[in-house]
Formats: structure tokens, C-alpha cells, sequence
């Protein structure tokens, strides 16, 4: 195996040297640095993580605390993930993708517990959310993709749920659609209080009272199956309706079946829209859906890149939001002569 000796015999350098150009412990000329990195790449050496932990008291080991999506990750969720890890590697740093377990402090008491992480970025925030606490307490660096009721000075990076909404609802009223819904994310997620599932209502709530639509919600399917269902008993209960949001994109499957089985059309009979999820993922939809896509990458580099920078000793907190991008799709159009079904 190749040591870092050998990579300082091969730049011509000492040891020490070799070890702050590729370790960052200290400032190195750029000359230097770059023939060492050359002769690290050359060698094939990898640093041994542990070692270096124990001289540093730095792993450069990042933790992504992601709860594991009901469905299963897709597209849309490691679309966070894959941001932070190559804002992370561009930094010199490791990120560990950590499912959490049905216990999530016991999860962090294990992870942190270790000392093989130097910090953790918290993904799924509630509301309420009892890890923050948790790590506070325990005097691990943290920051969030997503934001607590009241975030303080923790460092986040977060959608802009009010502008997301009041550009979803203004392309629903610029297409002169007078009845809006929303099918928001499924019950568990709610009741929990899962700041996106919460925050997307609200938000959607007021910007539907500012352009004088009339605003249906309530609905949380979280399946094919019960967003076919929840199409059904909205229809019934509001049969002028037309257009819809919908925040889970398999309930979206199963709304786009039930249309169909109505003898109706999308986007002739109904516009529809998802929200929260990848222009990849409505892509898939047929008709091509209408999406409200997430700044996924860039709120999972700008994760990393606080949490980082708040290691490097940092300054006051970072806090940001970013909208999401209305892509148009083929699901969108003004509504029929009279509106309604």
C-alpha cells in the first residue's frame, strides 16, 4: 500500500509537507501543492481516514441524516444527496448517506457517538424536530436541508415555499382557472409535522386568496390507490374544480387513472401540477406533467457548504431560501368554456 512517504519521496518534498498539501492543515505554495497532489494520483494514494482522524481530531466525515422516504428514494430525494456529496468532495471532505432508523435519536446517540463524523446534515426537518436538540446539547456541528418553526442561528437551506406557491397559483389563474386543490403529502407526514407537507398548505392557502381562487385541500394521498380515490371524492364534492396540485408523485399516477376512467382529459377536463418533485420525474407522466421542481442540487451543495463552513470556525448563521422552477409541461391549459366537469 502506498504512504504518504512515498508520495513526498516522489514530490521531493518532506513528509510534513506532503501531508498539510494534501490534508489542508497548513498553507502550502501552489507549485508544491499541485506536484504532491500529482504524485499522490500517480501512486494511487489514499489517505487512511482514521489515522488522519487521530491526528487531526478531524475525519473530514461527513454524516446526511435522510429518514428513508415511505417509497423508497428516488429520483427527486437523491437529487439532495448527490449535491451535498460533490459539494462535500470538492471541499475536501467524505459524506455518509445514513438512513435513519425507526428510533432517530438513538440513530445520531450511535453515529456521533462513534467520533467518526465530524458534523451532520439533517435532511426531512420537522417542524418540531427533536434532533436538533439533540445535537445541540451535544455539541455536534450541525446543519439543516429543510427548517425547523423557529431555525434561531442554525444554519439552513430551505425551498421557498411562499414563492413556490404564489407561482404555482399564478399559473393556474393566468391560464383563467378559477378553483384550485391541493392533494398535499400523506397523513403521516402531516401529523408529524414534516415542515414541507405543512409550510406547501399554507403557503398554497394564502397565495390562493391573494388571486381570488376559489381553494380546496384536506387531501393526502400517499399511493396510487389513494390518489385515484381522493380524485373520486373530490370531484363528487366539488365538481367545478379544475386544476390540481398534487405534492406525492405516485398519488399523481393514480389521479391521472381515475381521470381517465371519468371519460375525462388532462389537460383538456383538468391541469395538473406537481409540486416538490424532479422535471426527470414528470418527465415520466403521461401527458408530460406540469412541475414545480425543487432546487434539490443546490440546496444539497449549500448544506454542505454551511456545515462545512461552520467547522472551519464559520460566522454568523447562513440561512437561505430558494424557490422552486415552474417547468410547463403538456398538462396545462386554460380551462373549457364554462369551467367544471
Amino acid at each position: 500500500m502506498t504512504s504518504l512517504r512515498d508520495v513526498a519521496e516522489r514530490a521531493q518534498v518532506a513528509v510534513s509537507t506532503a501531508s498539510a498539501a494534501l490534508n489542508g492543515t497548513r498553507p502550502v505554495a501552489a507549485a508544491t501543492r499541485r506536484r504532491v497532489e500529482r504524485a499522490a494520483a500517480d501512486l494511487g494514494y489514499r489517505p487512511n481516514l482514521l489515522a488522519r482522524g487521530l491526528q487531526s481530531k478531524r475525519t473530514r466525515i461527513l454524516a446526511l441524516l435522510f429518514p428513508a422516504p415511505r417509497g423508497g428514494f428516488g429520483l427527486t430525494e437523491m437529487e439532495f444527496a448527490t449535491g451535498a456529496a460533490e459539494a462535500a468532495g470538492e471541499l475536501g471532505h467524505h459524506l455518509l448517506l445514513s438512513p435513519e432508523s425507526a428510533d432517530p435519536i438513538e440513530e445520531l446517540r450511535h453515529l456521533t457517538g462513534l467520533g467518526l463524523v465530524d458534523g451532520v446534515l439533517l435532511m426531512e426537518v420537522g417542524m418540531e424536530d427533536e434532533r436538533t436538540a439533540f445535537l445541540a446539547a451535544a455539541g455536534v456541528p450541525f446543519a439543516m436541508i429543510g427548517r425547523t418553526r423557529e431555525p434561531g442561528t442554525i444554519d439552513y437551506a430551505d425551498i421557498d415555499f411562499a414563492a413556490t406557491a404564489r407561482q404555482a397559483v399564478a399559473h393556474v389563474a393566468g391560464l383563467g382557472h378559477r378553483k384550485l386543490a391541493l392533494f398535499g403529502l400523506a397523513r403521516g407526514a402531516h401529523t408529524a409535522w414534516y415542515g414541507p407537507a405543512v409550510r406547501a398548505g399554507e403557503e398554497f392557502a394564502g397565495a390562493a386568496r391573494e388571486q381570488g381562487l376559489a381553494y380546496v385541500d384536506g387531501f393526502r394521498p400517499g399511493s396510487a390507490e389513494e390518489g385515484g380515490r381522493a380524485f373520486e371524492d373530490l370531484l363528487d364534492a366539488h365538481p367545478d374544480v379544475t386544476a390540481l396540485a398534487v405534492m406525492d408523485d405516485r398519488a399523481a399516477a393514480g389521479v391521472i387513472a381515475a381521470v381517465a376512467r371519468r371519460g375525462l382529459r388532462i389537460p383538456e377536463d383538468l391541469t395538473l401540477l406537481l409540486v416538490l418533485s424532479s422535471a426527470r420525474v414528470a418527465e415520466m407522466f403521461h401527458p408530460r406533467l406540469t412541475t414545480l421542481e425543487p432546487p434539490s442540487t443546490e440546496l444539497g451543495r449549500l448544506g454542505a457548504r454551511m456545515l462545512i463552513d461552520r467547522l472551519r470556525g464559520g460566522g454568523p448563521p447562513q440561512q437561505r431560501l430558494v424557490p422552486c422552477r415552474l417547468v410547463v409541461g403538456d398538462s396545462s391549459a386554460p380551462p373549457r368554456e364554462g369551467g367544471g366537469s
